[in-house]
């Protein structure tokens, strides 16, 4: 189990809960309490999947990169994937506020303004305009039981 004192993401060890804090003029991102710990030692911000960034601890980070530079180079998806996912990526260390600076063609990419929507999706933190939030679980709601039972069957 993670230790929850050096990480602050609670007993379960994983990024957990929606937050809203506001980008600052420069683009700064104030990461949530809670998160600070798990990514103190540093991040990967880069595009995520349905227009959001993804925040990925430094391990995390190489497991994925792992996973893609097993990728056959032949094949165009995996390039095109590569190149989108690594091309845009920023490694980045908190600063003492638990600041990090989310690079204009990231912000862009998201639609990040000043409201956003800092999402714990277990391993990984979404970043999200707070709009562009609200609207992917309005119309997401109706598809989230049958998406439960699919994902999940009967127990």
């Amino acid at each position: 189990m993670v230790d929850e004192l050096t990480h602050g993401l609670g007993p379960t060890g994983v990024f957990l809960g929606t937050f809203t804090p506001k980008l600052d003029d420069k683009g700064r991102l104030i990461l949530p309490a809670k998160f600070r710990g798990r990514l103190a030692q540093g991040l990967v911000a880069t595009r995520g999947l349905d227009r959001c960034v993804f925040l990925l601890p430094v391990d995390e980070f190489m497991r994925m990169h792992e996973r893609l530079r097993r990728a056959p180079l032949e094949n165009k998806q995996a390039r095109d994937y590569m190149r989108n996912f690594l091309g845009h990526a920023q490694d980045d260390v908190p600063d003492k506020q638990g600041r990090i600076l989310l690079a204009a063609p990231l912000r862009d990419y998201a639609s990040l303004t000043r409201d956003v929507a800092v999402v714990g999706m277990g391993s990984r933190v979404e970043v999200w305009d707070a709009q562009a939030w609200q609207n992917y679980l309005a119309d997401g709601e109706d598809a989230y039981s049958a998406t439960a039972e699919s994902l999940l069957g009967e127990t």
